[in-house]
């Protein structure tokens, strides 16, 4: 079961029968030499604590420690709830939870780094807003988390999901890559689609820098993860649709990481360049201007 690539997970799917999500669970099992029953309990601590951190800003916004990010999530709630919301339920809502995960995070509150802290609303976002609008249980729930975790699992072994290495479409992509397969295997899709869908994500996002104001992780990285969460379920649906990617997703992934490693330093999260090194970014990391949004207005 320890599957080193893409082309070899699908290889096993076929001669097993399996779902990713299967294949991953057994790999845990062999090569972590657990049972089930201990994996399983993990999956429901890590599925509790998505729920909670994607739930609760809306109830009780959270200004994050640097100031630039806190009420985003209510705002979108509020929007979406007065029936205002454009793009949908799904989308608005996995927004909205993205966006409030991220507050948990930057309030140095509890989340899952899925696969990491800075893109951490991305997955829960896609997958609670889908287990609201179609009521999926949560064992179905903790299979697509298998599923993601699969795709974040390949990405650290053959490339990186750090912004310092690669920039943002190695953090935000590759969760949004982990979003869009466990959608596509939560709504029904193949092995062969889910992992489609993770290599349209990583074609869309190649070349997003990592530009942290500040060098805090706040902004742009929150409205990165609901844009990521937009383009998880969008690769999702074109995937179940079989709009097939033509690269596959071991190409795309060694694609993603050498388009990385050739981002100057500036654009891997150094904060010297992008959104950080604009007049308006410098002025709040220096302290000279102050957010008057009506998200920190009402905090």
């Amino acid at each position: 079961m320890d599957f080193k690539n893409g082309a070899e997970l699908l290889d096993l799917c076929s001669q097993y029968s399996c779902s990713i999500s299967q294949i991953m669970r057994r790999r845990e099992c062999e090569l972590g030499e657990t049972t089930q029953d201990v994996l399983q309990a993990k999956m429901e601590r890590i599925l509790s604590i998505m729920k909670e951190s994607a739930t609760s800003p809306i109830k009780s916004p959270r200004k994050s420690i640097g100031g630039l990010i806190g009420g985003e999530a209510r705002l979108l709630n509020e929007h979406r709830t007065a029936g205002k919301a454009i793009c949908g339920n799904v989308i608005s809502r996995a927004i909205t939870y993205a966006c409030a995960v991220l507050e948990v995070n930057t309030s140095m509150g509890l989340i899952v780094a899925a696969p990491t802290a800075g893109s951490s609303g991305i997955v829960p976002g896609v997958i609670l807003a889908l287990q609201e609008e179609y009521r999926i249980s949560d064992d179905r729930l903790m299979d697509a988390l298998f599923n993601a975790g699969a795709i974040g699992y390949l990405a650290m072994r053959n490339a990186t999901v750090a912004g310092a290495v690669g920039g943002c479409q190695a953090e935000v992509g590759v969760a949004a890559a982990m979003a869009a397969s466990a959608a596509a295997e939560l709504m029904g899709g193949t092995p062969e689609q889910c992992l489609s869908a993770a290599s349209s994500v990583l074609m869309n996002m190649l070349g997003l820098v990592c530009d942290p104001i500040g060098g805090l992780v706040e902004c742009p990285c929150q409205g990165r993860n609901a844009a990521g969460a937009a383009i998880a379920i969008t690769a999702a649906e074109m995937a179940l649709s079989g709009i097939l990617q033509i690269i596959p997703f071991d190409e795309m992934l060694d694609t993603m990481y050498s388009v990385g490693k050739k981002m100057p330093a500036e654009l891997r999260e150094t904060a010297l360049g992008g959104c950080a090194a604009t007049p308006t970014g410098c002025a709040f990391a220096c302290g000279k201007l102050k957010l008057t949004s009506p998200s920190h207005k009402a905090m």
